[in-house]
């Protein structure tokens, strides 16, 4: 064990020995983002390079941070939701790996911005963002730390959403990664990744069969997507609402019936939120629901879900279960919150499968060596994760799974290069 005299705040650090074990468990299935260790480890592509990583502290997480300990950065890790840190997990960071960690699970708003604070005082060169809360403080609040940013990283949707408008408003002033649209990342983390893991969350929160059950899936995105491909194979039926028409008749065309959230209400035995907007469900939706409805958000933030309108109704809120909650309605029914509203698969579960998670964290790896090569030639603005890396992650992940493909031949590469040839 390394000294533990590094700055830190977690639960406690006596669970170290726990997390380890289950950090190594993970690193089981997580086979590129030994590859990329093992080669910064002799490389150090980070070395001198203060990081910060504002992230959901799991298993997978700390696979990544050591990861880039190992690439030689000087980093920090924080959080990036008040109830997704596996307390055991960020004990192990700090005591087994030296890795200064601010997180523990169910920790208040307060203290969630001190800890984004403490972050920002470590006056990073390259942050990893988890919904763009790091990034924001430093651009609303941190105006003189600008000049040390080398640029920052995205994991999520609703992150991209914020630096999009960022940038229209003219105030991202370096590069940002778009990691979350690339192709290794949302296909898998977003489809196959958020559908395991909601549905795993809302199992063990509630451990009600989901067959027969009427889920209503809002938003049909890659993470809608996948939480109702994965609900219609445990054999419940799926409705999905939309304010999308191309991905409403996606979802029509995948044979999922389409309603708007008004008309699902009544209908929904339980809502899954998965847009990153506010209020998807709110007070006249609360109304009409089945007594006994659940309602749970897969999005980043907690706000999907109008809870303030839903506290206002109730006359009695008690906990049922752990990370569940029944709303005892003023019109005799009740409405049952899973986390908080919080991400559900990490507020009652935890998170992702790591298999999935191997090609996100590459992806974030890879980004940060990147911006580390490509220092003050890259605009300001947002990249994507350049092709040749997405395709590496892709290639490493095959080949980790035993699986081989086909190469073009020569005649065939000429072919696809010429504009000659016809029927």
């Amino acid at each position: 064990m390394v000294a533990t005299q590094i700055k830190h705040e977690v639960k406690d650090l006596s669970l170290a020995p726990l997390g380890k074990q289950r950090i190594e468990w993970a690193g089981r299935e997580m086979p590129v983002l030994k590859q990329i260790r093992e080669r910064f480890g002799n490389e150090k592509p980070l070395a001198g390079i203060r990081l910060v990583a504002c992230c959901h502290v799991t298993t997978e997480t700390a696979n990544l941070a050591i990861a880039l300990k190992a690439a030689g950065a000087d980093s920090l890790l924080i959080a990036s939701n008040p109830l997704s840190t596996q307390d055991d997990v960020a004990a192990c960071l700090v005591a087994e790996y030296g890795i200064p960690v601010f997180a523990i699970k169910g920790e208040d708003a307060e203290t969630y911005t001190r800890h984004v604070n403490i972050a920002l005082d470590h006056r990073p060169n390259i942050i990893i963002d988890d919904g763009c809360d790091v990034v924001a403080t430093l651009v609303k609040e941190r105006q003189n730390q600008l000049a040390d940013i080398i640029g920052t990283t995205e994991e999520t949707t609703t992150g991209i959403v914020r630096l999009r408008a960022m940038f229209r408003d003219g105030v991202l002033s370096f590069p940002a990664i778009n990691v979350n649209d690339a192709d290794t990342k949302h296909f898998f983390d977003n489809r196959y990744g958020t559908g395991q893991s909601t549905l795993d969350g809302i199992i063990r929160a509630t451990n009600i069969l989901l067959a027969g059950k009427t889920i209503v899936i809002a938003g049909y995105g890659w993470c809608g997507k996948g939480a109702a491909l994965r609900a219609r194979g445990m054999g419940a039926n799926v409705i999905v609402t939309e304010i999308d028409p191309t991905k409403a008749i996606e979802a029509v065309m995948d044979g999922f019936r389409v309603l708007p959230m008004a008309e699902a209400a009544p209908l929904g035995d339980i809502f899954i939120t998965v847009t990153g907007n506010k209020h998807v469900i709110r007070s006249e939706h609360f109304d009409v629901m089945k007594d006994g409805a659940i309602v749970c958000n897969s999005g980043h933030f907690d706000i999907e879900i109008d809870l303030k309108a839903l506290g206002q109704k109730a006359n009695e809120v008690r906990t049922v279960r752990n990370f569940t909650e029944e709303y005892r309605l003023q019109n005799g029914k009740s409405v049952v919150v899973i986390g908080e509203g919080r991400l559900v698969n990490l507020a009652a579960a935890e998170g992702h499968p790591s298999a999935v998670m191997d090609m996100s964290f590459a992806n974030q790896a890879l980004a940060c060596e990147f911006l580390a090569k490509n220092k003050g030639k890259l605009e300001a603005g947002i990249h994507s994760v350049p092709v040749e890396l997405d395709k590496e992650i892709a290639r490493l992940k095959l080949q980790a799974m035993g699986v081989s493909i086909d190469s073009l031949t020569s005649d065939q590469i000429e072919y696809m290069n010429s504009w000659t040839s016809g029927t």
